[in-house]
């Protein structure tokens, strides 16, 4: 499993890491978490859903989030519940299912940088599919209502899960035309 250098730096900052001396039997002082502008540049650049946003936008909205390990075949939501969150992944891959006609069905695999979730936080609906990891991961969750507080990360945010959907749902008619022409 191939993991960004500059995700974990984000993520040991974020989570306020304290990283321990070889030998030594309490942790080393911590100093304040300070994300470098050429981190942020990076996460604007290999995050689709953080694409284009301003650095305090960003700031402000890597703030909110949540980071929520995930053991391999541990299930980060299931069809049906209830949505009021996104996950971005920070390390790892999941892969998304869905149950039809008593069958589980692989829709895709999602790997570090991926977003999943964002639907229920567009449509306030109940989650479309499962998702659950393939190998030990790290997500960073965000919630709605968290988003909604800060309107200009909303509207960056909200813009590209539109790119976003819009991009699936282009390979999702690729596949349907697919699937029609070799039943001809």
């Amino acid at each position: 499993m191939k993991i960004d250098p500059a995700i974990i730096k984000l993520h040991a900052e974020t989570i306020g890491a304290v990283f321990v001396k070889p030998g030594s039997a309490k942790p080393a002082a911590a100093a304040p978490a300070k994300l470098e502008p050429s981190l942020i540049q990076k996460i604007q650049q290999k995050v689709p859903i953080f694409k284009g946003m301003p650095l305090n936008c960003l700031m402000n909205t890597l703030k909110l989030a949540d980071y929520v390990p995930v053991k391999a075949g541990q299930v980060v939501f299931s069809e049906g519940d209830l949505g009021d969150s996104f996950f971005v992944l920070v390390a790892g891959e999941v892969v998304v299912e869905k149950l039809l006609q008593n069958k589980v069905c692989e829709l895709a695999r999602l790997g570090m940088a991926d977003c999943f979730g964002e639907m229920s936080i567009v449509g306030h609906e109940l989650r479309t599919a499962t998702v659950r990891a393939v190998v030990d991961s790290t997500c960073m969750r965000l919630y709605r209502e968290s988003v909604d507080q800060y309107p200009d990360s909303a509207a960056h945010i909200y813009r590209n899960i539109a790119c976003i959907l819009a991009s699936r749902l282009k390979d999702s008619n690729i596949m349907l035309a697919k699937l029609a022409t070799d039943k001809v």
